[in-house]
This record gives structure tokens, C-alpha cells and sequence, in this order.
């Protein structure tokens, strides 16, 4: 494998999810719930899956962000 090849599968397997969770408006806060006994919050919580796991982290984040999204279309109020 080529130097570049390497740094490629670096940069697009790691460093661009890290960079969308990071910058991601539905990663979560920064800060855990006062009333949650775990002390990080749900975005760092976030980045040290994809730390540990990659590509494979991002594609978790992402089926939760789908869920949680079609969570909050079920509820909300019905207009027409």
C-alpha cells in the first residue's frame, strides 16, 4: 500500500467522521444531564466510538440520528 493510499483510508475513514460528529447540530451536547450518572456527554460519547471503531462508529451514529429523527416526526402535533 502506498503512502497515499494509507493516509486516504486515514483521512476518510477516521478523520471525516470524527469531523461530522464534531460539527453535527444532532450530535448532542457536549455535557451530560445533570441527573445522568455517566460524566461526558453524548458528543464526546460519540467521538470515542468512532475513535475505537471507525467507519463502523459513523454508521451507528448515523442509524441513531435517523431514529431519533423519525422519533420526533411521530410526535410531533398533526397540522391541516
Amino acid at each position: 500500500m502506498s503512502t497515499l493510499a494509507a493516509w486516504s483510508f486515514l483521512i476518510a475513514g477516521f478523520g471525516a467522521p470524527l469531523l461530522h460528529i464534531l460539527l453535527s447540530p444532532s450530535g448532542g451536547p457536549w455535557k451530560a444531564p445533570p441527573e445522568s450518572g455517566c460524566p461526558i456527554g453524548p458528543r464526546l460519547g460519540w467521538v470515542v466510538i468512532v475513535l475505537f471503531l471507525g467507519p463502523v462508529g459513523w454508521l451507528l451514529f448515523m442509524a441513531k440520528r435517523r431514529r431519533h429523527a423519525e422519533e420526533t416526526r411521530r410526535n410531533l402535533p398533526r397540522q391541516g
